[in-house]
Order: structure tokens, then sequence, then C-alpha cells
């Protein structure tokens, strides 16, 4: 049984500071009631139509949810999981232009830059609101070169057969109680397939945003790179500052066969009262290349960790990731690398910046597996705080069951010195102008590696964050 969608959300005004905080008043066609049960699963796979093996899957997944503790590592999660609603359909069918979108959805997505961003620089975009993609675009090129770019539900209708073969393989729902949490109510997400030897020249992206107070959003992203094709996938997400918690709990698979490259650039920038709560996993065969870009800014906790398994010789994974923990929040973040096999490489560089009495946390896996001999890896952890209220946590996990091995772990805690600062007040800069230079060099690593638009706009952020800090 449905209920109403309320329609008195107040469109504040863009202001410089608050550009993604904006709620927009939607007249949505379905929405769940508030809570968790089955009679909800039925209604998300009834609503989409969707064959048994699905409803059974997400059904068992329930399950693995309830019966699932929760975690004892990561930060604290006090948030009750029956006072979030699970599903809410925006429109009636997704649009292939943006003047098929309702008009107020579409201009929530011209505020945040997508529809220009997309003319600019894009091969493809996907935009999911709330629960459902409302809007997709392949450059045509592609989807005669057999490029397939949807959402996943549209996957599951039109591709069945593919889709099925991986869904949940690299990340089955017993994995964690969030990965059961997301195969029971997931809704959205992106559906990728690249035929071998295959490149996409530009990046493809989707872009999150949630808008309803207590909502929560599970997209479900599924990527196959087949042998020698090359991909650079974007995603961003944003959502308006409620009293009350919502919840992202998405789950990404990433399979990159033998000679492939794949690199998946992350911009989270979520409302302080999100809980972020991500599983995201790749699978690397021989010669392939995978690589996460992941920027994590906002939300209340985020409990993130990218990770490559390197199956077969010759395959490399590369993670660089960054956490801004500010105000009342904690960014429990890291990567982890497991060799599977000889012959594998992986370096991991981890930053944090931690302000305000925020709390950054890097939690990271290196494993050797027996057998894979002339394994190479690096891990290289830096943090950076602001201020005394300011807290940083490493907890670094190297388990080496091979001694024909070279592994490498670097880390560095440090503060903003004085005379760094004096150096560029002394040259006209004020404190607070001096501070944000510091930082944003801390951070070039991961910003150099962005397309440039997405680098602009992670400076920019930054610099928003950066606001009222005196170093």
């Amino acid at each position: 049984m449905a209920t109403d969608i309320t329609e008195d959300a107040v469109q504040s005004p863009i202001g410089e500071i608050n550009k993604y905080d904006f709620r927009t008043v939607s007249k949505g066609v379905f929405k769940a009631k508030k809570g968790l049960n089955a009679e909800v699963v039925n209604q998300i796979s009834d609503i989409k139509q969707e064959p048994d093996w699905m409803r059974e899957f997400r059904l068992k997944s329930l399950e693995i949810f309830e019966s699932k503790p929760m975690p004892k590592w990561g930060g604290d999660i006090e948030l009750d999981f029956q006072d979030i609603f699970y599903y809410l359909k925006p429109t009636e069918k997704q649009g292939k232009t943006w003047d098929d979108v309702p008009a107020e959805i579409k201009e929530t997505f011209e505020k945040l830059g997508i529809p220009e961003a997309e003319r600019q620089f894009l091969a493809g975009v996907k935009a999911q609101f709330e629960s459902e993609v409302v809007y997709g675009s392949l450059q045509e090129d592609l989807a005669q070169k057999g490029v397939i770019f949807t959402d996943t539900d549209t996957a599951l209708r039109e591709h069945s057969d593919l889709l099925r073969e991986y869904f949940g393989t690299v990340i089955p729902p017993h994995d964690n109680k969030f990965a059961a949490l997301n195969s029971a109510v997931w809704s959205g997400g992106s559906f990728i397939y690249v035929p071998p030897g295959v490149e996409i020249e530009f990046p493809l992206q989707t872009y999150f945003r949630i808008n309803e107070e207590s909502m929560g959003q599970f997209e479900r992203t599924l990527i196959i790179v087949d042998e020698g094709a090359k991909i650079h996938y974007v995603e961003g997400c944003t959502a308006p500052m409620y009293s009350s918690e919502s919840l992202h709990s998405a789950v990404v698979e990433v399979i990159c066969k033998k000679g492939s490259r794949c690199r998946y650039s992350t911009i989270q920038n979520w409302a302080n009262n999100i809980y972020n709560l991500v599983t995201k996993r790749a699978l690397a065969y021989a010669d392939a290349t995978m690589e996460w870009v992941d920027g994590n800014l906002g939300s209340h906790l985020t409990m993130k960790y990218p990770a490559v398994y390197l199956m077969e010789p010759g395959a490399r994974g590369e993670i660089l990731s960054i956490a801004f923990a500010g105000k009342h929040q904690h960014q429990d973040t890291g990567a982890k690398l497991v060799h599977c096999a000889p012959n594998t490489s992986g370096q991991i560089i981890s930053k944090s910046i931690s302000k305000d009495g925020g709390r950054g946390s890097y939690r990271g896996l290196v494993r050797v597996e027996e057998g894979a001999k002339n394994t190479k890896c690096s891990v290289v952890c830096d943090a950076l705080i602001l201020d005394p209220e300011s807290q940083t946590d490493t907890y670094p996990y190297i388990e080496i069951m091979e001694p024909d091995v070279s592994i490498g772990h670097e880390a560095s805690v440090s503060r903003i010195g004085e005379e760094q600062l004096f150096y560029l007040m002394s040259r006209g800069l004020s404190e607070a102008e001096a501070s944000t230079m510091i930082v944003n060099g801390f951070i070039e690593p991961l910003v150099k590696e962005l397309p440039m638009e997405y680098a602009v706009e992670l400076n920019r952020l930054i610099e928003l964050q950066m606001e009222g800090s005196v170093g």
C-alpha cells in the first residue's frame, strides 16, 4: 500500500555555499510505506515485474540481512532501519531526452550541472532521482559498437542472461549485512557491458540524487569490461540536509577481463545526515588493470573500502582515495587488495583530512594468497589534522601467505605547520587562504587523476569545507 507523497518541501535558493543543499518539490508516482519487511520487498519486485529468480534472490537476501548482526568494525551506526522509506518511484518512465523528464526533476539536475557536463565531455549519462533512473543516454556510435549502458532494472528485462551470469557473483548477499540489505531492496544503478577491444574515449557517468527526507537509496551497479576493452566511469552523489537520518547503501561489482582497463571515479558529497554504507569490489583477470579513484565528503558516517581481487598473473589494482571529515562526521574509509595469483601488483594511496572535531579512519587490507609469487604492493596512507579537536586512526591489515613478495607500507600524520602558514601569509594570503592552499596541495594526487571538470569541482568543494578554518 502506498502512502501519499507530501508536497510541502521548500525549494530554497542555491547559494554559493550550499549549492547542493536544496530540496525539490516532486510529485512521485509511488512511495512504499516506511520500514523494511517481506511485503515491501515483494512490492518492489511486483512494481518492477521481475522474474521469479530475482524475487527469490531479494527475499533470501532479506533473511540474510535480518540474521546478520551489526558489524563490530567501522563507525557507530545509530540508525533505525524501520524509520526509512525503502522505495520511491519518481516518474512513470525513464526519459530518453531531458524534455521527457518532469520539469522539477530536470531543473534539479540542471542546477547540479549534469546536462551541461553531458554536452561537454561525457559519452553517456544516467541520472537517478530517489529509487529510479529518470534519464539515460549513450552516444550512438558506442551503441553501434555493442556497448550497453543502461540502468540495472532495464538490464534485468532486456539483457537478462548477461546480467544473471554476473549479478551477485562478485559481492554475494552473505558478504556483509549491508550487501544483503542492498540485495533485498536494490533499485536503479548502472549496468555496463563493453565488448572485446572497444575503448571508450570519454567517461560514462551516473549521478545519484536523494531528495526526500528519511529516504534510502540502494542502487546496484554492475560493470563488465571484456577482453582488451577500456572504460572510465564517473559517479557523483548529493542530497539536501534534513534533521532526520537517511541511508545510502550501494553495491558495485566490476569484472575486468584479460587485458582490459577500468577506471571508476567517485566524488560523493552527501549531506551531513546521511549514513553512507557502500560495498565496492572488482575482479581483475590476466594483465587487466582496475583503478578506483574515490573522493568522500559529507555524510554523518561513511564506511567504504573499494577492493580489487587480482585473480590471474599480470593483473594490477590501483586505489586512490581521499576523505574529508568535518564537524560530527566520521569517514571510515580505506581500500583492499587481494593477490590471488603470481606476478600481480597493486598500489593504495589514501589521504584523509579532519577538521572541527571530525574523525578520519583508514581501514585497509593487503592479502597475498599462497602461491602468489612475485607480488608487488605498496600502501601509503597520510592524514592531515587541522585542529586539536579532530582525530585520525589507521587500521592496516597485512596478511602474507607467500614468502616471495615485496610489500611496502608507509603512514604519516601531520598538522599544518606554523612555518608553512607564515611563509604563505608573508606573501599576502590570509590564514584561511593559506590553509586551503596547503590542503589542496595535500590532495593533489587525487585531483590530477580526475577529468578537469571534476577536478575543478573537487577543489571548490574543499574550499567550501575549509571556510571558517584558521589552520
